[in-house]
């Protein structure tokens, strides 16, 4: 018998799983070893979600992070002899136009990111797909590299296990549950089991369902929730009796009907004669704590497999058998039909990265089969390398706030999640219902009596608009088009537009409550400061200014985008966006422990809110009710300076700066003097104008990048043209990268302003683009490469009413690079021209930024 080891370089919990087991494959490829995988029960595992899954893989998302882990792992299974590509089609019925809509956009997303999908008629989905009915669909997007992993991931899995032991780098131990976490100062030091303790400096969790388990060893909790999701067996099949085949038909999604149906090919082969279906539940999801899955001993099939009832499932199966009614002709497999756990989370995303808390653990949890190899090599690219070839933003599990982490708040949006796994399509802008108006500003109920149409970001409450302003339609209606296309107006308030120019004619005052704001002291704060800015804020930078700058990684690549307050020696606030905010605060953290500095971090976010006041008229309109009006001159108070100032007799930190291209403050203020703040603002005649503007049409009309969108990690600051006029002499994170990136002839790529030239549909309908749209040549038809290998998709789009366009930010190949230059879009599978404005950053309305200088 082998003995259990009393070391590791790294331990992986949950090695019985496909991601367990390709996390372990991807850091043996990487260099790692000496490495110990443990598993509560068998590996491969026959507990766990891979012991039951589908293993069906769709290449297409609407985000690009998918749309890489799942091209990748599809890549590596057929690599390995463990794919059939068999291909797949998303069908739309005849009585769905939403859903036939969603698959143009998905064939948009498909471009945008790389996949190969196309849509195509009803005729042709029967000759791809004989089961269905043609006369049931309207039309259907197909994936000609959809397949199948065989002959099972469960199979796949061990296999890949195997070969990571024949290495002799990974020693894996099944039936060794964990039992607890060894942590010592924030760091990980090992891992209690019932074979005995591991010391190892890093440990994976990849426990799938059971993760919430191994977090609560740590302190702290995964938004993740595992739900029951039925699948049923019909049989016998015998259509590819003989052809040795694990599956014969391409694959079928019915998202519409919120479900999927595969053959299971030759019945000889490992699940074959069967026809599967499976089913996401739209009405009453079943979700299941961790600590509430059944032992292995005490379920029937196991515990991830939870008994069904047929009441659950009648209703959409009876539809199911409208489309392909060889599921009526079939006899039903009770026995063999089941619940299968699988995870959903808090806002769709997987928990991927080192945890908040503890220094060396890494969480890779809910992630899907065909998201699993691509994943592991993910998370072995993170470990050994710091990043990974696509940003992580959203799979980063620091970009959750404590809050966020709290179990209500887990629960609740992770029911939400999971009406949404299949059906309806889910927008953009798509808000959740559920944990909300847990972040209120200190004059909420005040917008809330002006009618404020309210949007949420990390847990704030954000007027996008206000009803007490429709009025300003009648004024600047001519100069406000109104949406006709739902999708495009769905979320999105007309009025938000009109406010916008009634900013610009006078003056507006804008709820940012929402900023996530850090004050850094102690005795090292300057030399962090200096350490993780791009921009000079320490040395002869004067206390009371206010600095733009941005945190690089290690290869140059733009980790956030912010503002830095210098406000003693030693005393440093950071400003940054709610999105991205805790991310950037973790790490803060983690630079001054990893460096030894002495600083204490603390958040600061509800002890403060903000409002901006802007337009021609600020200044005058702030003199009138500041206590000193003489202090708030152009020679008394220069642009991007701080100054301490009273309003009508409540302590203010004005800080003159503008991301709406207009004269005016952020008005910093104690939170409890919000309201008195708003109310003489309010009672001067200051228009409330919703966040819609700030974020969103005034930020295209002036060009602004946005963190998490516009800027990334895979784009350095020279290609989004934000870079500093001269490298500061002081020592900076990333400046190796930096410099070498500035010395380069050219970059491969630059971020450029467009408009739509043209956006009537084959409808005659005028369009207003949301989302991400992909950028192509208008003679080849094919999207824009970069010589990185980095497709040109729509960063950002909004309609600017100042300027009466559609405007797109977008990263384009140094040779499209050129003003004046037409390209395509494609929106909803249709083509249209785009105006390519400036390269880099040249701002559509008051190009000279002399209004925000007035």
């Amino acid at each position: 018998m082998v003995e259990f080891p009393k070391s590791a370089n790294v331990v992986i919990i949950g090695q019985g799983g496909i991601v367990g087991a390709s996390v372990a494959h991807h850091l043996i490829e990487r260099g790692w070893d000496n490495i110990v995988g443990i598993d509560k029960s068998a590996i491969p595992t026959d507990i766990g979600s891979t012991s039951h899954a589908s293993d069906f893989c769709f290449a297409t998302a609407h985000d690009e992070m998918t749309c890489y882990t799942t091209g990748y792992s599809i890549e590596f299974f057929d690599k390995m002899g463990h794919y059939d590509r068999v291909g797949g089609l998303e069908v739309a019925r005849v009585d769905d136009d939403e859903r036939m809509e969603e698959l143009k956009r998905k064939v948009d997303s498909g471009r945008a990111f790389g996949t190969n999908v196309r849509m195509i008629g009803p005729k042709e989905a029967k000759e791809l797909m004989p089961l269905i009915e043609e006369d049931q669909i309207q039309g259907a997007m197909y994936d000609p590299d959809a397949g199948l992993v065989i002959p099972r991931s469960q199979i796949f899995t061990g296999e890949l296990v195997q070969k990571a032991e024949e290495t002799g780098k990974l020693q894996a131990f099944a039936n060794t549950p964990a039992t607890g976490l060894e942590i010592e100062n924030g760091r990980i030091k090992g891992v209690h089991t019932r074979r005995g303790y591991i010391e190892a400096p890093y440990v994976v969790c990849c426990a799938g369902l059971w993760g919430r388990i191994i977090a609560e060893m740590a302190g702290e909790d995964l938004p993740v929730m595992p739900v029951d999701h039925p699948l049923l067996w019909f049989g016998p099949y015998e259509e590819f009796a003989g052809t040795g085949k694990e599956i014969g038909y391409p694959l079928l999604r019915d998202q519409g009907n919120s479900a999927y149906l595969r053959d299971t090919g030759d019945p000889k082969t490992t699940e074959g004669g069967q026809i599967e279906w499976g089913y996401y539940e739209e009405k009453a999801p079943r979700m299941v704590h961790p600590r509430d899955i059944l032992e292995k001993e005490e379920a029937r099939l196991s515990p991830s497999q939870r008994d069904l009832e047929m009441e659950q499932i009648m209703e959409p199966l009876e539809r199911a058998m409208e489309l392909t009614p060889i599921l009526g002709e079939l006899g039903y497999d009770e026995k063999r039909s089941f619940n299968g756990l699988l995870q959903v989370t808090a806002d769709g995303g997987p928990s991927i990265g080192e945890s908040a808390e503890v220094r060396g653990l890494w969480y890779v949890e809910s992630v899907w089969v065909k998201d699993g190899p691509g994943t592991g090599k993910v998370v072995a690219d993170w470990m050994t390398d710091g990043r990974v070839e696509v940003d992580p933003h959203g799979i980063d599990f620091t970009r959750y706030y404590p809050f966020q982490k709290e179990a209500d708040y887990i629960h609740d949006r992770c029911y939400e999640t999971a009406f949404k796994i299949y059906n309806p399509p889910v927008h953009n802008r798509e808000p959740y219902t559920a944990a909300r108006n847990l972040r209120q500003s200190p004059f909420y109920e005040r917008e809330v009596e002006l009618g404020g149409y309210f949007m949420e970001a990390a847990g704030w409450e954000r007027a996008h608009g206000y009803a007490s302003n429709e009025h300003l339609l009648e004024k600047w209606g001519d100069k406000v088009p109104e949406r006709k296309a739902e999708w495009d107006n769905r979320h999105f308030w007309r009025v938000s537009n009109a406010e916008h120019l009634e900013m610009s004619e006078n003056v507006g005052m804008i709820n940012l409550s929402h900023f996530a704001i850090y004050d850094i002291t102690g005795a090292d704060a300057e030399a962090l400061m200096e350490y993780t800015c791009v921009a000079k804020v320490g040395g002869d930078t004067p206390v009371g200014k206010g600095v733009y700058t941005h945190f690089l990684d290690h290869e140059g690549g733009v980790r956030a985008d912010l503002t830095v307050l210098r406000m003693g020696e030693n005393h440093y606030r950071v400003i940054d966006g709610g999105d991205a905010g805790n991310r950037d605060y973790i790490w803060m953290k983690r630079m001054a422990e990893d460096r030894g500095l002495s600083v204490d971090i603390q958040e600061r976010t509800t002890d403060f809110g903000c409002i901006g006041l802007w337009g021609p008229n600020a200044r005058t309109t702030l003199q009138a009710v500041a206590d000193n009006p003489d202090e708030l001159t152009v020679e008394n108070f220069p642009f991007a300076a701080i100054k301490d100032i009273t309003v009508n007799g409540t302590p203010v930190t004005a800080f003159r700066i503008s991301y709406v291209g207009e004269q005016g403050w952020e008005l910093h203020f104690k939170y409890d003097d919000g309201l008195a703040l708003w109310d003489t603002l309010h009672g001067e005649g200051v228009t409330p104008v919703g966040i819609e503007t700030y974020a969103n049409s005034r930020r295209l009309e002036k060009c602004l990048r946005l963190q998490n969108a516009d800027l990334k990690v895979d784009y350095n600051l020279m290609e989004a043209d934000l870079a500093r006029p001269k490298v500061k002499a002081a020592d900076f994170y990333g400046k190796e990268a930096y410099v070498a990136q500035r010395e380069r002839a050219h970059q491969p790529a630059y971020l450029c302003t467009m408009t739509m030239t043209e956006n009537t549909d084959a409808n005659g309908v005028a369009r207003y683009p949301v989302g991400h749209l992909p950028i192509m040549d208008p003679e080849t038809g094919k999207t824009l490469v970069d010589e990185a290998g980095r497709r040109s998709y729509v960063t950002s789009v909004a309609y600017g009413p100042s300027v009466g366009k559609n405007i797109c930010l977008g990263y384009l190949p140094y040779a499209y690079c050129e003003e004046g230059r037409t390209l395509n879009i494609q929106y909803f599978d249709e083509i249209y021209p785009v105006k390519v404005e400036s390269v880099g950053y040249k701002p559509l309305y008051d190009p000279k930024n002399e209004r925000p200088k007035s």
